[in-house]
């Protein structure tokens, strides 16, 4: 009996003494964290050959910043597979990467215990070329860049010369932007200053810099012994496509983004046609006018020539999309499906303006002429006349000094109140919302309210261009 009750008590007694072994467990404490001050999470600017400094305030219980911290700054560089890094409190370094949105982290070290914390934020690279607008004029023939920094005041004229000491070619027809979309290399951001000169190379430059990087030649794998430009636009970011020498152009997609090949032109896309610089590229198909056959032309998606391969619909009589019976197509811009207009000159003078719709999937290939009619707005019409269309099939056009909005759905035809001084209007853009115009004069752009209820009031003048503008890219 006393050896069973002993040994009762010595059971207790060890549970009790791994008890209190047990509590002491759960006064365990974690360490604390280091708080910074407006910095987790954050964007920095940064402009490239200036100083970038980042000074946080940084604290952490019981520990001297100073002196019981390692810091260690990291900045990805994906495009050379690497990361910058530095080290110290605080950083400060010139910045020396190309433009672009980084993603960077910094990693706190406590040096009395070993423990890392790592703290995410991205840096924002720019130039003085990161914001602003670039213009494209003709200054008598002769193309010329100018610079707008973002308080749309200060132009740096005649940049190009200034830079190379050596004039563009003549007759500019199109400034296109070469910008990567967010996975594809950020060094890649380029300006073709496209100029339809015979006897001189239109250069391509760095957008960061304004520095010649090639020519528009090198973009072909075999450059054609002459390059006309009708129209280039962006798809894929970097991938160009558009009509050269009235054929149709699409850039290699076959490469991967980074690689010196993606985007570049193999040959024009093989076919019986020469095409109107107005076309339309669609997810599925592409969209366009044959100058020779004088009728509505199709490709597929990845380019591949379809002709005149789909039904006329019997129920629209108003013309024939397969022989339109005129060939000097003024404007046209489709989409993927819907009501669309064409505007024509016919060979006795007369201007002509045709809507029809189409369906073209995998089930049908099909348009209907809806109608034919003599253009209200003819009188107004000159040879240099510049078009843009809305999201509304709205219609803005030039005449001389003048600017036109014209809706086809009921023929409304009105001059916008804008006063250009008399000075002809050489450039018209419209802004992907539609509430903007960006219009082009001698010496000037201007920019142009077009928004609901506004009938084109001029809200900002930006004077000091050399010539009459051509095209602009504007980055905000």
């Amino acid at each position: 009996m006393k050896f069973k009750l002993t040994l009762v008590l010595a059971i207790m007694v060890g549970l009790y003494t791994a008890c209190k072994k047990d509590l002491g467990n759960y006064d365990y404490h974690p360490p604390s964290e280091p708080t910074l001050t407006a910095f987790k999470d954050s964007t920095f600017a940064a402009l490239l050959g200036d100083s970038l400094i980042l000074k946080p305030g940084i604290s952490l219980a019981d520990a001297n910043p100073q002196t019981d911290l390692e810091y260690q700054w990291s900045i990805e560089v994906n495009e050379e597979l690497r990361s910058a890094v530095y080290t110290g409190y605080p950083l400060k370094t010139v910045y020396n990467l190309a433009p672009g949105l980084r993603n960077a982290k910094l990693t706190i070290t406590d040096k009395r215990n070993g423990l890392k914390y790592v703290i995410p934020f991205k840096i924002l690279g720019t130039t003085q070329f990161s914001l602003g607008k670039l213009v494209l004029s003709d200054d008598n023939g002769v193309a010329k860049l100018s610079f707008v920094k973002p308080d749309n005041t200060t132009v740096i004229a005649d940049i190009y010369k200034s830079f190379h000491g050596d004039e563009l070619p003549t007759h500019p027809v199109q400034l296109y932007f070469n910008d990567p979309l967010p996975y594809q290399p950020i060094t890649n951001q380029q300006y073709w200053v496209l100029c339809n000169d015979p006897n001189k190379k239109s250069p391509i430059l760095e957008a960061s810099t304004l520095l010649r990087k090639s020519y528009f030649n090198d973009q072909f794998f075999t450059p054609p012994s002459t390059i006309t430009t009708g129209r280039l636009e962006a798809y894929m970011g970097t991938v160009p496509t558009g009509v050269i020498n009235g054929r149709l152009y699409v850039g290699v997609l076959s490469t991967a983004p980074f690689a010196p090949d993606y985007g570049k032109f193999a040959n024009d896309q093989a076919g019986d046609y020469t095409l109107s610089k107005y076309f339309t590229r669609t997810s599925g198909f592409y969209f366009a006018f044959d100058i020779k056959s004088k009728g509505f032309v199709t490709f597929a998606g990845d380019g591949s020539y379809l002709g005149k391969d789909y039904l006329v619909d019997a129920d629209g009589k108003a013309f024939d999309p397969k022989n339109v019976g005129m060939d000097d197509l003024l404007f046209m811009q489709t989409g993927q499906a819907g009501t669309y207009y064409a505007y024509f000159k016919s060979p006795d003078g007369n201007i002509y303006e045709l809507s029809f719709t189409y369906t073209f999937d995998s089930v049908n290939r099909k348009i209907k002429a809806e109608s034919k009619r003599l253009f209200k707005g003819a009188s107004l019409i000159n040879a240099d006349t510049k078009w843009q269309r809305n999201s509304l099939n709205v219609f803005y056009f030039t005449s001389n000094d003048k600017i036109y909005r014209y809706n086809p759905l009921n023929e409304d035809l009105r001059a916008l109140d804008a006063d250009f001084g008399g000075k002809k209007v050489s450039m018209l853009k419209i802004s992907a919302d539609d509430n903007t115009l960006t219009v082009g004069t001698a010496g000037s752009v201007y920019t142009l309210d077009v928004s609901v209820g506004k009938n084109g009031v001029v809200t900002q003048i930006i004077n000091g261009i050399p010539g009459s503008p051509v095209d602009i890219v504007i980055r905000k």
